[in-house]
């Protein structure tokens, strides 16, 4: 999650927290066991795929890529990933590469993964927020039921390497409308994928479902086992979009791109050919109607978030009714809810129920440095837009 610095007055009118009783219950989604155009136009990337034997196999138009900007293909899975110089940081859209290395996201590589959080100045959070509604009350976030897989939505955690390190966020299985009940797609947040206008895709990025699905501690996971941790295996993503806007506009701080802050992933699995909705025999239809937050009662944010005072070992969950934020006049209008989360959370789905079926609607993307409330993209035509070029072009793949 990108961390707002926001001016430490309130301003007057604050929304009442929603009781969890009965909201929770709509969204807790008991009903989900667990037994899932052009590149260049919508802003999407895709260049990279791999089989479950470790070897690699990548376009020849991205492997003329990868050699006009110096780097050997065969030794990349040996270290070579490790070098982020700037003419190293693959960033353009058609650049995204992923090969897996097996055994890289051992359990305690995992555990000590860390949250993509910065901060921004007030002025950026607070510039022309004509049409932002007064800062919602914080809803404390509240533990997911165990085992998250009879509980939750198809939620997890999506690792991925930095220049600062192993880094974590969460995403969401969704469901494929070219190849329904074989989904392989995870929704998460752009700058879980890509550093944005200064920095290019992030690697090794892997996701798991139900990560820690018992929800054990983390003396309890001490000496856990692979199947402990990633009860349904790792995921690498063998392609990545996010939108044009937060690769150019996207920054450390968020910056101009936090409104299209979203992103797409294909995953494979490290073993096996099960489908990811196959596998953990759920995935959620993604609604592209960008309703208004007046319209919509009530908004559910789930994730796994890594800074104190949570740890990233547990799904923690927040619900409460929309409000608008806007950053600039010149940006799209963000949702935001009261909740306690912090960074780790980010990429985790926004629900809300219509009809008595489960859709998600946002992605957590920023929030306050004290941690009060989350902000998440509104997804429109161009979210809508990289949805349909990935399931169209590699979600059969």
């Amino acid at each position: 999650m990108r961390s707002v610095r926001t001016p430490g007055a309130r301003g007057r009118g604050r929304r009442r927290v929603l009781t969890a009783t009965g909201l929770a219950a709509a969204l807790a989604l008991s009903a989900t066991a667990c037994n899932s155009g052009d590149d260049q136009a919508s802003g999407s990337s895709a260049s990279s795929s791999q089989n479950g034997d470790d070897k690699i196999r990548i376009p020849d138009a991205v492997k003329s890529k990868l050699k006009e900007h110096g780097i050997d293909v065969d030794q990349w899975k040996n270290g070579g990933w490790k070098n982020w110089d700037k003419d190293k940081w693959l960033s353009e859209a058609k650049d995204f590469v992923n090969p897996v290395i097996a055994g890289l996201w051992k359990p305690e590589r995992m555990k000590s993964a860390k949250d993509p959080d910065k901060t921004i100045s007030a002025k950026d959070a607070a510039a022309d927020q004509g049409v932002s509604d007064p800062d919602p009350a914080p809803v404390e976030a509240t533990a997911e039921k165990t085992p998250y897989h009879d509980h939750a939505a198809p939620v997890g955690k999506v690792f991925f390497d930095s220049p600062e390190g192993s880094m974590v966020c969460s995403g969401t299985v969704v469901k494929d409308v070219n190849h329904p009940g074989k989904s392989n797609l995870v929704w998460t947040a752009g700058h879980c994928v890509h550093a944005g206008g200064k920095g290019g895709w992030y690697r090794n990025i892997a996701f798991v479902p139900a990560y820690n699905d018992q929800g054990r501690s983390e003396s309890e996971l001490r000496n856990a086992s692979a199947a402990q941790i990633a009860p349904y295996g790792e995921w690498w993503a063998d392609w990545a979009s996010t939108s044009k806007e937060w690769i150019a506009g996207g920054d450390e701080t968020g910056g101009a791109g936090a409104p299209y802050d979203y992103a797409l992933l294909h995953v494979k699995p490290a073993q096996g050919s099960k489908s990811l909705e196959e596998t953990v025999g759920n995935a959620l239809d993604v609604d592209f109607s960008a309703p208004s937050a007046r319209d919509v009662s009530t908004m559910g944010a789930w994730g796994y978030p890594a800074a104190p005072p949570y740890n990233g070992l547990k799904m923690f969950k927040c619900v409460d009714r929309p409000g608008r934020l806007s950053l600039s006049p010149s940006l799209p209008t963000m949702y935001r809810i009261g909740c306690t989360m912090t960074g780790g959370s980010s990429g985790g789905g926004w629900f809300r129920v219509v009809g008595g079926k489960t859709e998600l609607v946002s992605n957590t993307s920023i929030g306050p440095a004290d941690n009060t409330w989350l902000a998440g993209p509104q997804l429109g035509e161009g979210a809508q837009a990289l949805y349909e070029n990935m399931s169209k072009r590699y979600g059969g793949q």
